[in-house]
């Protein structure tokens, strides 16, 4: 039936049923016959006129009354206290594995600190610091060992220590992405130091006296610490044991998880910041029995929600204990490279080219960037090596110059700029590759043939951009991101265009002109993302005025830099030296991780050029003009 017959012979039906639900006073019975014979009606179109206002129009009809019908009723406080009772104890007993290893994890770090500060006092001013030492020493003397505790303003002092409390539990979350390498880091961190921090106190024969005060809070901050690392390790381990789903699909299910149980820990860490500030400051005036009862109570109360009540929850519902989450998983593995893409469309596909390319490039950047970089940083190292022993004010900006060397100091920092333009460029070449070979499986002599016809041509093509990076301060080059889309897409258009490389390099030009405004948007974008994702672990306003100055915003690399410090005093005179090594290993994961997506976006903006100046796309779609059936859809629709 042709689709104008179709609408002649139902219009009248499809417009009583268009006045008899816009009525007040609705015939159920009517209504429910006009709605099978729309849904009826919808099935035909479907199936003939797929691609025809029509089937949009009747979609839209029958899609009112199904609204109306399955509308989801708002969030009730019922609903909130089902996830309490019952969700939540279960995803605390899936976890129990993780959380139990973050446990005896945290025990045994804190045991090396004991240990370690039994074998030789002096450790304990290497972690806890010097100052804090003297001080606590004379505190001792003074017959209020924990005065340090207390504070005139207690709410303030609940808005610090709770903030402080929140933020470190989340970043031990957190860094667990990062194959849980991070969360154990932290952990160690914590773990050394409670022990270091207790056997101290021993020491002093004050160990029970300690013991009481700091424990009034410490059952549910150090706690907190513990469970927020079995958290980071049950997020982490998704992307280690990714089993049946892929990685990115393993972390993500694995992070919802570990997420539920870091909220449920929210609750404890203000519980900690209350008793710190109003309890614990005065627990010279408390009696023991007071102290040993909120002690006991507050690891009661973990010990209840934590275990106990998990595996009473999952022997009451043991078919869910089990239950696979089903998520909707539909990813796009087919790339449209012949269409014109807007900003939006370059960010969304050079993500999922990403995840779908990243075993690929990153099998070659770690095999044979990855060790070219580290010897590049060490030779620099040891041609800096009196730089390296200074604590920077903006840490990630002179560990970069220092590194890459367009600081300029002497002839070698010249020479090893033009081989980080090389590393670069092979860096270029890699992902360039990944992407020209989608959908085929990796191969070495496919990627060696690659960087045989193109390498030095991705170079020569992007060394503009290289050089005006490698040419300006770090704070230059805030300004240089207006100047940097004009030469963004010379290697990529060197990398996968197939004409000779003379026209390829001013091709390269054309289109990094004609493409300027969507690069320095998405450039923009990107080091937006940059900054946030950078955060947990290495804070852009990390600002140190020295080597034992507190930073403005402390952050995870801070903490572990500033640990490495402390170790390194008691082996050897150059413990900043390896404090800025491990900085630097930091930013060079971040650079090797991040950089392959802004090279994605260049290849995508050169196809995008491409189209627009070749119209590809446009000349197929005129091949198929007339071939498509006015009735219904044919294999052409779908090419």
């Amino acid at each position: 039936m042709k689709e104008t017959s179709f609408i002649e012979q139902n219009k009248k039906k499809w417009n009583r049923f268009e006045q008899v639900y816009e009525s007040q006073s609705q015939d159920p019975e009517e209504l429910s016959d006009l709605y099978m014979d729309i849904t009826d009606d919808l099935s035909y179109a479907q199936t003939f006129y797929r691609r025809r206002t029509v089937r949009v129009y009747l979609n839209q009809l029958a899609q009112k009354v199904f609204t109306d019908v399955h509308k989801q009723k708002g969030e009730s406080f019922k609903k909130f206290i089902s996830v309490w009772k019952v969700s939540l104890p279960l995803e605390i007993y899936r976890s129990r594995k993780n959380l139990l290893f973050a446990l005896v994890a945290f025990i045994i770090y804190a045991l090396i600190g004991a240990v370690t500060t039994h074998l030789d006092p002096n450790f304990a001013s290497v972690v806890l610091g010097q100052g804090y030492v003297d001080v606590t020493n004379e505190n001792i003397a003074n017959l209020n060992p924990l005065a340090i505790y207390e504070d005139d303003d207690q709410l303030a002092m609940f808005i610090n220590i709770t903030t402080n409390n929140l933020k470190v539990a989340f970043l031990t979350f957190f860094v667990g992405f990062f194959f849980t390498l991070g969360t154990h880091m932290l952990m160690f961190y914590n773990g050394v130091m409670l022990g270091t921090f207790q056997y101290f106190f021993h020491t002093k024969g004050l160990l029970v006296t300690s013991f009481l005060g700091i424990w009034i809070h410490g059952s549910f901050e150090i706690s907190a610490i513990v469970l927020a690392g079995g958290a980071g390790i049950t997020a982490g381990n998704g992307l280690l044991f990714p089993k049946s789903y892929t990685r990115i699909q393993s972390l993500q299910l694995s992070t919802k998880r570990g997420l539920k149980i870091m909220l449920s820990l929210v609750p404890f860490i203000i519980a900690a910041g209350f008793l710190e500030s109003f309890v614990t400051a005065n627990y010279q005036i408390l009696p023991d029995w007071s102290k040993w009862a909120i002690i006991i109570f507050s690891f009661a109360l973990i010990l209840f929600f934590y275990v106990f009540y998990p595996i009473y929850v999952a022997r009451k519902y043991p078919e869910l204990v089990y239950q696979e989450p089903v998520e909707n998983f539909k990813p796009k593995t087919t790339f449209r490279f012949d269409k014109i893409r807007s900003v939006g469309d370059i960010i969304a596909d050079s993500f999922r080219m990403y995840r779908l390319q990243f075993k690929k490039f990153t099998k070659i950047i770690f095999l044979i960037v990855f060790p070219l970089v580290i010897a590049a940083v060490w030779l620099q190292d040891i041609n800096h090596y009196d730089l390296q022993q200074k604590q920077y004010w903006y840490d990630w900006s002179a560990q970069l110059e220092l590194m890459i060397g367009y600081g300029y100091h002497n002839l070698q920092d010249v020479f090893m700029v033009v081989v980080w333009t090389f590393i670069f460029a092979l860096m270029l070449t890699a992902v360039l590759w990944s992407v020209n070979t989608i959908g085929e499986e990796f191969s070495w002599k496919s990627f060696f043939a690659f960087v045989g016809k193109r390498l030095l041509g991705i170079w020569l093509a992007n060394i503009f951009l290289m050089l005006l990076i490698m040419t300006l301060p770090s704070w230059g080059l805030m300004l240089a991101v207006s100047v940097m889309p004009f030469f963004m897409l010379n290697g990529a258009v060197a990398g996968l265009d197939d004409e000779k490389f003379g026209v390829r390099f001013k091709r390269g030009f054309k289109y990094s002109a004609q493409h300027y405004g969507k690069s320095l948007l998405v450039l923009l974008i990107l080091i937006g993302l940059t900054v946030i994702m950078m955060q947990p672990i290495a804070f852009v306003f990390s600002i140190h005025d020295g080597w034992s100055n507190e930073p403005m915003v402390r952050d995870v690399l801070d903490m572990v830099a500033d640990f490495t410090k402390r170790i390194a005093q008691i082996y050897t005179d150059d413990y900043m030296f390896w404090a800025n090594v491990l900085r630097q290993l930091v930013y060079v994961l971040f650079m090797l991780f991040l950089l392959p997506l802004l090279f994605i976006t260049m290849s995508f903006g050169y196809y995008s050029e491409l189209e627009k100046t070749e119209a590809n796309g446009l000349k197929n779609a005129f091949k198929k003009f007339g071939k498509r059936s006015r009735t219904k859809e044919t294999s052409v629709d779908f090419e």
